[in-house]
């Protein structure tokens, strides 16, 4: 029998505001990322790097899976973590569902008010409004995805997973993390993915490769990686991550300025490509990896522009990150037809991608606010008895009373 350590349950956790501020900034570039022939998107990662901020979420959902959860399950408590954690999955797949609907509803309406056909094949609902009585299963059993959706699943699938993966990395963590390497190579040698539709496609994240950053991440948070920590943030390391970082940068350049592209060896230019967002590549993982190495240098947990009023409004929208999200896919749809339909100049594209995150803030914030309301709701059982010891007790008193009184 597994003892059980009460204080797993009870011990507080101190939220590190670095994963809130990172994630905030990812769903801002999501949001922005989003909305096509976009100027301001030119600040997002994507630009500058292999990676972008799909590898952001994955990492802090997977570090605040392993730090969280770790001791719980370590204390002996995996039916309670898995009840948690299978809870919040449930709650991404109803948003994912109800996202689905309304973004669908969103597009459908938007293609018949302006008579434009196009945004029901951009946005892959064209099947979906022939066929809705078919696709609506396949939706719910997340196979059909339209663009811009494709996240959500992926999130499902490892937080479904995740107990499971916790109890591993708690008894074995090396070599949990090196099952998932295993994994990971098998999954990218033989083509694994979970089919999606129509028929012949697969997922645009496979999770048989993303649930590498995923493990790795979940690795760090339950403190591996502090026993790592005098390598991974030594000179030579951060050396070769800022050399990484700048390979890196030149190659997307490269896509930007083609004038550059004669700086490639071609056999370079076969070795790198392509560079694979379903499967993660190799190179998108290693170059977060590198992001993070120095981020990580640079700010520490204990940052006091973290508590200042300059980084609130983007840690609010990563403390919402769910609800945020949904947003953001909405608001990107809002701005890609406003542009289309009626100027896409760079000042329209500025106030519409501004708009946007200002629309963002304010819902992280409405929704901070109502956070802060206190519950009044009380068990109705207690109550129950309550209200039953209370009558008790004068007929108890009635019975000991003499008949004479």
């Amino acid at each position: 029998m597994i003892a059980r350590d009460q204080q797993a349950l009870l011990a507080p956790i101190e939220r590190d505001l670095r994963l809130d501020l990172f994630r905030g900034i990812g769903l801002w570039m999501i949001f922005l990322d989003h909305i096509p022939h976009d100027v301001v998107a030119w600040l997002t990662l994507r630009n500058y790097g292999f990676s972008d901020a799909a590898e952001f979420f994955v990492f802090i959902s997977g570090y605040l899976v392993g730090w969280i959860y770790g001791p719980i399950v370590a204390g002996g408590w995996f039916l309670a973590a898995l009840k948690r954690l299978w809870r919040r999955a449930a709650e991404m797949y109803v948003a994912h569902i109800m996202l689905f609907l309304l973004f669908t509803a969103q597009i459908a309406r938007t293609a018949r008010r302006f008579d434009n056909p196009m945004y029901e094949h951009e946005f892959n609902v064209f099947n979906f409004l022939s066929h809705p009585d078919e696709l609506i299963g396949q939706a719910i059993v997340l196979k059909y995805k339209p663009v811009n959706l494709d996240v959500l699943p992926l999130y499902i699938t490892l937080v479904f997973a995740a107990p499971f993966i916790v109890w591993c990395l708690v008894r074995r963590p090396n070599l949990t993390l090196a099952a998932s390497a295993v994994l990971y190579v098998l999954a990218r040698w033989f083509n694994w993915n979970i089919a999606s539709y129509p028929p012949g496609t697969t997922w645009y994240f496979n999770p048989y490769c993303w649930q590498l950053m995923f493990v790795f991440a979940a690795w760090c948070g339950i403190g591996q990686i502090d026993k790592v920590a005098k390598w991974v943030w030594s000179k030579a390391t951060m050396a070769l991550a800022a050399a990484w970082l700048a390979f890196a940068l030149l190659i997307v350049m490269t896509w930007h300025v083609p004038a550059l592209e004669a700086l490639i060896p071609k056999w370079m230019i076969k070795a790198i490509y392509p560079i694979d967002k379903t499967d993660l590549d190799m190179l998108r993982f290693t170059h977060f990896l590198a992001l993070a190495v120095w981020i990580t240098h640079f700010i520490s947990r204990k940052w006091r522009a973290l508590h200042g009023a300059w980084l609130r409004p983007v840690i609010l929208c990563g403390q919402h990150s769910l609800p945020i999200f949904c947003l953001g896919v909405f608001l990107s749809f809002s701005a890609h037809w406003i542009l289309t339909q009626y100027n896409k100049g760079v000042w329209e594209q500025l106030a519409v991608s501004i708009a946007g995150i200002v629309i963002m803030i304010g819902a992280a914030w409405l929704l901070d606010r109502a956070k802060r309301v206190p519950n009044l709701f009380v068990k109705v059982t207690e109550v129950e008895e309550s209200e039953t010891a209370s009558e008790s007790v004068p007929a108890a008193t009635a019975a000991a009373v003499p008949a004479s009184r």
